[in-house]
C-alpha cells in the first residue's frame, strides 16, 4: 500500500493519507468552505472533515453532491458536539449530519470532546458552561453505545474519539463493543504527543491530526505569547528551503511520513492544491525526518479552556498529565 495516498483502518477500509478540514466558522462563510470543498475535490482530496458545531455542513453537503466524484471514493466524517452527549441527542445529531450532507451513511463518526460541556460560538473562557463537569466514564459509554447502534444500522463505518487521553481511551477500549477506529488529536511539529500517538497505533487506531500547520487562526481564548509558531521553526524553513517549497508544505510532508491523517484547513485554492500536492510527493529524508523530531517542544496549541468545570485548576487538568482521569465523575 502507498503510504502517501491511504492507510489502512481497523476493519480493512482505508482512509486518504491527507483531508480537507472544514473548520472556518470562525473567520469564513459557510459558503467559502463550501468553494473549498468543491475545489479541493475537484483537485483529488478524497476524504472531508466536517462537524455540525461548524455550521456549514448542509453547504459542505451541497459541495459534495455537485462534485459528481462517486460515493465509494469518499471518506467523509463528523462529530457530535458537546450539547448532544445525551444518546438520544446523538443520534438526532448523526441523523441532522446525514441530511445536512446529503448522505447515506458517514465513514467515520467522531465525540468531538469527552465532555458534555458545551459554549457558545466566540465564547470566552469566561464565558464557560456553569453546569460543565469533568469526564463521566458511564455517561460517556452510553454515548458510544448509541453510536454503536448507529454503525449496526449501517448509517456509521467508524467510531472516532478525539480530544482525548491515554487514560480515557483505555477506559473505552475495556468497555467498547464496536472499538475506535480513529482518534483527532491536534499534532503538529511543535506538538507530536509521541505517547498518545504511538498509544493509538499499538491498539489499531488510527491517528487524525487538526492543526497540522500549528493552528495560526486559533481563538484568541487558546493564545499564550509563549506559543511556537510552528513554520517559523528554523528546521522547518531549512527542509523547506531545500524542498523548494512553503514550510507549511513541510509540516504536511513530516505527517504523512509519520503516520498520521492531516486534515489542513485553506480556502484558497492555490493554498489547498499545494497541500495535497506537498504532502502527497518527494517525500522527506530519513535525516529530515529525524531532525523533525527533535522540533517537539509540547506545545499544545489549542487548550480547551473553555471546557473546564467548576474546581478545575487549570486547562492542564483536561488532558490528564498525571496519567489518570483528572476529576473524573464516573
Amino acid at each position: 500500500m502507498d503510504v502517501l495516498t491511504s492507510r489502512p483502518l481497523r476493519t480493512g477500509a482505508h482512509i486518504p493519507s491527507i483531508g480537507l478540514g472544514t473548520f472556518g466558522s470562525d473567520r469564513y462563510t459557510p459558503d467559502q468552505v463550501a468553494a473549498a470543498v468543491r475545489g479541493g475535490l475537484d483537485a483529488g482530496y478524497r476524504l472531508v472533515d466536517c462537524a455540525s458545531v461548524y455550521g456549514n455542513e448542509p453547504e459542505v453537503g451541497a459541495a459534495i453532491a455537485a462534485s459528481g466524484v462517486p460515493r465509494e471514493d469518499l471518506f467523509v466524517m463528523s462529530k457530535v458536539w458537546n450539547d448532544a452527549h445525551d444518546p438520544a441527542d446523538a443520534i438526532a445529531s448523526v441523523e441532522r449530519s446525514l441530511r445536512d450532507l446529503r448522505l447515506d451513511h458517514l465513514d467515520a463518526v467522531f465525540v468531538h470532546w469527552p465532555f458534555p460541556n458545551h459554549h457558545a460560538p466566540h465564547a470566552s473562557v469566561e464565558d464557560r458552561d456553569g453546569s460543565a463537569r469533568p469526564y463521566d466514564h458511564a455517561a460517556y459509554l452510553a454515548l458510544w453505545r448509541a453510536l454503536e447502534g448507529l454503525v449496526d444500522a449501517g448509517l456509521v463505518r467508524h467510531l472516532g474519539t478525539s480530544n482525548t487521553t491515554i487514560p480515557k481511551l483505555r477506559l473505552l477500549l475495556d468497555d467498547a463493543r464496536v472499538l475506535p477506529a480513529l482518534n483527532e488529536m491536534e499534532l503538529h511539529p511543535t506538538f507530536q504527543q509521541p505517547e498518545l500517538f504511538d498509544f493509538c497505533r499499538a491498539n489499531g487506531i488510527q491517528p487524525v491530526g487538526y492543526s497540522p500547520l500549528g493552528s495560526p487562526s486559533r481563538p484568541e481564548r487558546d493564545r499564550e505569547d509563549d506559543d511556537p509558531v510552528d513554520v517559523d521553526h528554523p528546521v522547518v524553513r531549512r527542509i523547506a528551503e531545500a524542498h523548494g517549497v512553503h514550510p507549511a508544505i513541510v509540516c504536511l510532508k513530516w505527517a504523512v511520513a509519520r503516520g498520521q491523517v492531516p486534515i489542513p484547513f485553506a480556502v484558497k485554492p492555490g493554498q489547498y492544491r499545494a497541500n495535497l500536492a506537498g504532502a502527497s510527493t518527494d517525500p522527506l529524508t530519513a535525516d529530515e525526518l529525524a531532525a523533525m523530531a527533535d522540533v517537539d517542544r509540547g506545545a499544545r496549541l489549542i487548550k480547551g479552556q473553555v471546557f473546564l468545570w467548576s474546581g478545575a485548576d487549570s486547562w492542564h487538568d483536561l488532558w490528564d498529565e498525571d496519567g489518570t482521569v483528572t476529576g473524573r465523575a464516573g
